[in-house]
């Protein structure tokens, strides 16, 4: 949905998307519905494809304080736009990212010196991802007509209607609504959709198993650990989905390695591997994908910050760390 090459700056891109504002704001004033409505949908599409602005960025902080703007810039062409399926898909995707990598990682760090604040930014989490979801679906339900019924009615015979399009919607719906389930422990309904989630990243895997160079793959090392009603060792399946992340990021994504020593290596109380792919992981030059450059920088501040707590998270000490 870009309306411009992606090879163009930064600052280009910017520059573009304040001329569309500015076109946007002149239809408000002057012009017919459909003339506006054409201009705020050129404009979504700019927003739209915008990520890789954020994606490159070397500074996590200046991201965290300026998406929120970016977000409800969307929010707001949305209530313009409201079937702009690029947005739908923006505004899924960067409320779950700014959950996980800002607010989640936050409320964590600060557990141990303030727990109040630390469930305050849980509550603040799980009203992210839940916005995130909302979006998600009203996306699949774009293609999909009555999805969401569908969903919760049998969720498995339902995702079968998704084709190779939709993968990007299935993927950022099930990490949203996964990521809710995870903080909400205490509500029972929203565990109770695990089911759905399942069908939903499932399905995602049947039709393209490399999307964005192994995105599901991560997402089921997590997952496999806590899937229900599957025979055989979950740590197997996890590993598994670990080694084909790593082989479509050609080793160069520090969440996989992250991903599986939170979900596995800490469940299964192996402290040598978990510090052993942590260190990889912080290991990973940010620099030589500027693409991933964010990503990297996210996933390597959660490193270390798990390198520091392997006294309370593995019972014992290591004589040889």
């Amino acid at each position: 949905m870009n309306v411009w090459p992606k090879a163009i700056t930064a600052a280009e891109r910017a520059r573009r998307i304040v001329r569309w504002l500015g076109l946007v704001l002149l239809l408000s004033a002057v012009a017919g519905c459909s003339v506006k409505k054409f201009g705020i949908n050129k404009l979504g599409d700019a927003l739209a494809g915008g990520g890789a602005t954020f994606a490159s960025d070397d500074d996590p902080d200046l991201v965290m304080a300026a998406l929120p703007f970016s977000l409800k810039l969307i929010e707001s062409l949305l209530t313009e736009s409201p079937r702009h399926k690029a947005l739908l898909l923006a505004a899924c995707s960067g409320f779950a990212q700014y959950s996980y990598a800002f607010v989640v990682q936050e409320a964590d760090e600060k557990e141990d010196s303030d727990l109040a604040a630390a469930e305050a930014l849980r509550a603040r989490a799980k009203r992210l991802y839940l916005r995130a979801l909302g979006y998600g679906l009203r996306g699949l339900e774009l293609k999909h007509a009555d999805f969401v019924r569908a969903l919760r009615a049998d969720p498995k015979a339902t995702v079968r209607i998704a084709q190779r399009p939709d993968v990007p919607l299935l993927y950022w719906t099930a990490v949203a609504w996964g990521g809710a389930i995870s903080i909400a422990k205490d509500d029972p309904a929203l565990v109770a959709d695990q089911v759905i989630v399942e069908a939903l990243i499932d399905r995602a895997l049947e039709l393209d198993a490399d999307f964005e160079r192994g995105a599901i793959h991560g997402f089921l090392i997590n997952y496999e650990m806590a899937r229900q009603g599957v025979q055989g060792d979950a740590s197997a399946r996890a590993r598994v989905h670990f080694e084909q992340a790593l082989r479509l990021s050609d080793g160069q994504l520090a969440s996989p390695l992250v991903g599986f020593a939170e979900a596995v290596c800490v469940q299964k109380q192996d402290r040598k591997e978990f510090q052993s792919v942590l260190r990889r992981a912080v290991a990973i030059d940010p620099d030589a994908h500027p693409d991933w450059r964010l990503q990297n920088l996210v996933a390597q501040r959660r490193a270390r910050w798990l390198l520091g707590r392997m006294d309370e998270l593995f019972l014992g000490g290591d004589p040889n760390q």
